[in-house]
């Protein structure tokens, strides 16, 4: 029996040519597995075969979309196999993206594909309803479960098994069309009478979960009014003795501004996963303009400006600790008496 023939997508650093400094590399292609193609081979087991694995730096890809998208198509065409997968992608804001979009593309043009996400990528939301995308840990640390599970999916997809989001742990494709013996008003009567006796109500279109903040109020004095500068660009020390994470952050850092006019780079540096720092570490202020807004204080925009920044990594920063640095950072302004922010971001 033939086995089923299997090309993988991943980017520069699980092929193992660098990480953000490497981000550049073009579109490459080598037959057989590489990185975690290799657990893929074992997970799947000896009826498939992952004949070719194509790579590419993130930024190459997120910059040139429109001319690697073809060419990776082409690549698959090619080797013509039965399933393409990308990735793992976990939280990875260019990756996961990338990952939605091959395996969109590669599905439209006639091939099954699998990708995994953690729930927080924007890829989630840009491509599951193109793909199937399994759910995974925010980091590679949840390779060793991702894998599996990708790899039982793909295992019953190329059997032409019958698959759920529930059973096989992928996000769910859209909206379904099914018959059903009530009408719409009829459906939505019957929950609202459920609703209001407090009876379990079952949706039948899954909402995204949207959290409601209530805007601020306006400063009704700029003249007389403390500002302070907020960031999740990375900004932290020159030496980052805070061990300031370059992704998924578990903490923000308070960094001293007191009497500076601006952001020195031979006190201040950029530790972000998500952008290339090379500008920023020449001059700090292109992330968080300390120097336009000292000339601002200068001229009388307003009257005073708090002496600490507040600093994190949004990249892959999960929502639960995001919140956490807010609230933290925000109990902090207002006890300083903070009455706006100037929040930046990449």
């Amino acid at each position: 029996m033939a086995k089923y023939r299997v090309v993988h997508y991943i980017n520069q650093f699980y092929a193992g040519i660098g990480g953000e400094e490497q981000a550049d590399t073009g579109l490459f292609c080598e037959e057989g597995p590489k990185g975690p193609g290799m657990a893929f081979k074992g997970a799947l087991g000896p009826d498939f075969e992952i004949v070719a694995t194509i790579y590419c730096g993130d930024n190459y890809a997120v910059d040139h979309t429109e001319q690697v998208m073809p060419q990776i198509i082409e690549t698959i065409r090619k080797y013509n196999p039965d399933l393409v997968i990308a990735g793992p992608a976990f939280n990875a804001g260019r990756y996961g993206p990338m990952c939605g979009a091959v395996a969109k593309a590669a599905n439209e043009a006639g091939f099954l594909s699998v990708t995994g996400m953690y729930e927080e990528n924007p890829g989630v939301e840009m491509y599951s309803k193109y793909t199937y995308i399994v759910k995974t840990a925010n980091s590679a640390a949840g390779m060793r479960k991702a894998v599996p599970a990708m790899a039982a999916l793909c295992k019953k997809l190329v059997a032409g098994e019958e698959v759920s989001p529930d059973a096989d742990g992928y996000f769910k494709r859209g909206k379904k069309n099914v018959f059903v013996d009530k009408n719409g008003a009829q459906r939505a009567f019957e929950m609202l009478m459920a609703k209001l006796k407090g009876e379990p109500v079952v949706q039948e279109i899954e909402m995204p979960p949207f959290e409601a903040v209530e805007p601020a109020a306006p400063i009704k004095d700029m003249k007389h009014a403390k500002l302070a500068l907020v960031t999740d660009a990375g900004l932290t020390d020159k030496t980052n003795s805070f061990r300031l994470e370059s992704s998924r952050a578990s903490k923000y850092v308070a960094l001293s501004i007191a009497g500076m006019d601006s952001l020195s780079a031979d006190d201040f540096s950029a530790n972000h996963g998500g952008y290339d720092n090379t500008q920023a570490n020449r001059n700090p202020n292109v992330i968080v303009p300390l120097d336009v807004v000292r000339s601002f204080q200068k001229a009388g925009a307003f009257a005073e400006l708090e002496d600490t920044i507040y600093s994190t990594t949004g990249n892959g920063t999960s929502l639960k600790n995001a919140q956490s640095f807010g609230a933290e950072i925000a109990n902090r302004l207002l006890a300083a008496h903070v009455n706006g922010v100037i929040l930046t971001s990449t």
